[in-house]
Parts: C-alpha cells; sequence; structure tokens
C-alpha cells in the first residue's frame, strides 16, 4: 500500500468513527437523579475507536469529533454543541475523549495481531472507563464548586455499571472485527494464519 493510500485510508477512518460518535448521541441523553453530567451513547463510541483504530487514529477521531463541537454543531448528545460545552460540567469528560481513546488502542497495539478479549475489555476498562473518570471527575468537582472530589466521585458511581456495559459491547465488537480483518494499529495488514496462530 503506497503511502497516499495508507493516509487517505486513515483520514477516511478518522472521519468515519466521529461521525460514529455523531450517530450515538443522536439518541439523546439521560441524568440520572440530578446529576450535571448526562449519561450518552457516545462513551461507546470512544471505546470503539481506540479497540479499531488504534492509539493515534483513535485519537485523532475524538479531537476530530470535539472539533466539529467546538465549531457550533449539535453533535452532543441531547443536540449540545459550541464553545460553551467545554466549560460546563461535561468539559473533563470530553476532554478525556481522546486520551481514553489513545490509552485504549496503545494498551490494544500491545497484543496485536491477537486481540485476547480479556486484554480487549481491560483496555476499554482502563481507558474509557478509568482514565475518563480521572480527568472528568475533577474538572466537575471544580465547575459545580463540589467541596470534594470524593464527593463527587461518589455521585459519578451511577454511570459505572452503564460504562461497564458498554466496554463489553465495545470488547467484543472489536473482538469481531479484529478477527474478521486482523491488522496492525497502523493500519497494514498481517498474515491471518500468523494472527490466528498469535490469540
Amino acid at each position: 500500500m503506497t503511502a497516499h493510500r495508507s493516509s487517505a485510508r486513515d483520514l477516511a477512518l478518522i472521519a468515519s468513527f466521529a461521525a460514529l460518535m455523531a450517530v450515538l448521541g443522536l439518541p439523546g441523553s439521560i441524568t440520572l437523579f440530578g446529576n450535571a453530567v448526562p449519561v450518552t451513547l457516545q462513551t461507546l463510541g470512544v471505546m470503539l475507536a481506540g479497540s479499531i483504530l488504534g492509539a493515534r487514529r483513535g485519537f485523532l477521531s475524538m479531537v476530530v469529533f470535539l472539533a466539529l463541537v467546538a465549531a457550533g454543531l449539535p453533535l452532543l448528545a441531547g443536540g449540545r454543541g459550541g464553545l460553551a460545552v467545554f466549560a460546563g460540567p461535561s468539559a473533563g469528560y470530553l476532554i478525556g475523549w481522546p486520551i481514553g481513546a489513545f490509552v485504549i488502542g496503545w494498551m490494544v497495539e500491545r497484543r496485536l495481531p491477537a486481540y485476547p478479549v480479556w486484554w480487549g475489555l481491560t483496555a476499554n476498562v482502563v481507558g474509557g472507563i478509568g482514565v475518563i473518570y480521572l480527568i472528568g471527575i475533577p474538572v466537575q468537582a471544580q465547575v459545580l464548586g463540589t467541596k470534594t472530589i470524593v464527593a463527587t466521585a461518589i455521585s459519578a458511581l451511577i454511570y459505572l455499571p452503564g460504562d461497564l456495559a458498554k466496554a463489553i459491547i465495545a470488547t467484543f465488537v472489536a473482538a469481531a472485527v479484529h478477527r474478521g480483518y486482523p491488522t496492525h494499529a497502523s493500519g497494514h495488514k498481517v498474515d491471518r494464519e500468523s494472527a490466528t496462530s498469535a490469540s
């Protein structure tokens, strides 16, 4: 594959997963127990991007999506968009999306062309939940003026069951993709027989 074709393919994949994020925002959002940060399906898109595209492309797909949001497109769940969302309670979680996708992709790349389900799930939990919460919770506490980060972290526990379910879904979707089209995170195809034996 030439460098030009590889770059074009990378751009297409990055754009596709940015579009997937927009689609996952269409069902809208719900707010649990009055929490300031809504529950959406878009974290699933973060996990899928990292798990399937790898660190670099997963990160860039989230950056592209957030750039479109910052430009004013109502792509976040509930039709939210514009720079104001980056000053709200959800800002830290949004900032965590590209970083979370990168961490997931980086972890997945450590095992490719194999994609053990247990490792994929670990990557999604670490990057798609741990990293995003690690950034999102302190920012939420700061924006809302919560007295302690611990109180905000406790309130965020209501998101955990749903996020764990998304991590499981993303893991099995990614496993199916890697089985059907085994690649290195660089995008180069690998020998299917080698990929099978490695897993």
